[in-house]
């Protein structure tokens, strides 16, 4: 393509579709905590003065789920009567969650079998590009990171920002595809009554000067603050929030395809998660080995049934060296791609999930307990490997 422009959005921790992601996932990280091999899969409903909890579960753990949800609520922000008709303490909690289908264990348990089988049938991809350090599409990364930091500033004491807040960057690419440059800036986010307009224009472009490479933003930057005027109320005291309503925001901004499922509240046996990870894991080592400037992986499963049904990649004219055929065989030889490979290799058993639920759940640093394993490059060594070894044999 000639130069051109590209827009992804992120939302806020307290944005109600993610405010009930973080229930979710805290509500798994509690089964977990305590039973490694739980099966949870819990949908959260959040409005005006009222959280609902639906979905399954199979567990030896015990969880206070309404202490587990109060105190989600309340490190999002929404304590201390900054919304009264949402505000931790007090919200009225309707825990519907009950025990795991038989049939649906039978199909995931391993019985008879060397490993259990995925917990659904379904397609999953995983993407990565090198548009950042972090091989990330770059509109929706540094949409994250905004948020993140304005977040940071306002539990640091910044008092007049308050939990609800949604960001959006329209990115110049030149003819290499690469970016250049902000064309438009949006920030729509819920602040006190006291705050200016022209206030929370400046803490805009302190925070993009901050996150956003040198010289990204010019003169010539639209940029737009709560455009529709002001922004007190909001979170779900004002509007309605559910589970995984916000997958683009999620994975890739719109910059790669997605398979459909949501991730949070799913424990790992669930492939709409785990293997949606894995293949953000595959491609992710795939750009770092320098094999391609970018990668999207397919995955799909069926329930039941622990291999993957097919492995596809491609590397949009980007490979190097290598075809996407070699890459695919290589991917399949350097990692088990089974529900339990995956758990086992990425650690997906611990309660890992609660911090997934806000700012993305790819791109992030992977820590030393577990978090975000799924990002680390661990398979660059073995995959530059691979993908020689057919040269070598016919050599």
């Amino acid at each position: 393509m000639t130069e051109y422009l590209f827009t992804s959005e992120a939302v806020s921790e307290g944005h109600p579709d993610k405010v009930a992601d973080a229930i979710s996932d805290a509500i798994l990280d509690a089964y977990l905590s305590q039973d490694p091999s739980a099966r949870v899969a819990c949908e959260t409903l959040v409005t005006t003065n009222k959280v609902v909890l639906a979905g399954e579960f199979r567990s030896t753990a015990t969880v206070d789920a309404e202490a587990v949800v109060r105190k989600a609520i309340a490190d999002i922000g929404y304590t201390n009567g900054i919304e009264a008709d949402f505000d931790a303490p007090t919200v009225p909690i309707e825990n519907l969650l009950h025990g795991q289908a038989a049939e649906i264990a039978q199909g995931v348990d391993a019985g008879d079998r060397e490993s259990e089988g995925a917990g659904d049938q379904g397609l999953m991809f995983g993407y990565a590009c090198n548009e950042t350090e972090e091989l990330m599409p770059a509109a929706l990364h540094y949409c994250q990171r905004i948020l993140k930091n304005l977040a940071d500033r306002r539990k640091a004491g910044d008092t007049r920002l308050s939990p609800d807040a949604k960001t959006q960057l329209t990115l110049s690419y030149n003819d290499a595809g690469q970016p250049t440059g902000v064309h438009t800036a949006l920030l729509s986010h819920q602040h006190s009554a006291d705050a200016s307009q022209d206030e929370l224009r400046t803490l805009f472009q302190e925070v993009m000067a901050e996150e956003l490479p040198a010289g990204w933003v010019t003169d010539a930057t639209r940029i737009l603050v709560n455009p529709t005027g002001s922004f007190v109320n909001g979170g779900p005291a004002t509007d309605t929030g559910l589970t995984g309503r916000k997958i683009i925001v999620d994975t890739y901004g719109g910059a790669a395809r997605h398979g459909g499922g949501a991730f949070s509240g799913k424990d790992p046996t669930k492939v709409d998660r785990s293997a949606a990870y894995a293949a953000r894991w595959l491609a992710k080592n795939v750009v770092a080995a320098g094999l391609a400037d970018r990668c999207e992986i397919q995955l799909c499963y069926a329930i039941g049934v622990p291999e993957p049904l097919a492995v596809y990649v491609t590397t949009f004219g980007t490979a190097k060296g290598v075809s996407e055929e070699q890459l695919s065989q290589a991917l399949q030889q350097v990692a088990d791609l089974t529900p339990r490979g995956l758990r086992n290799h990425l650690g997906l058993t611990k309660a890992v999930y609660q911090r997934t639920a806000a700012y993305g759940h790819f791109g992030r640093t992977p820590t030393a307990d577990g978090h975000f394993s799924w990002e680390k490059t661990d398979l660059v060594d073995a995959l530059k490997a691979a993908v020689q070894q057919p040269q070598a044999q016919t050599a």
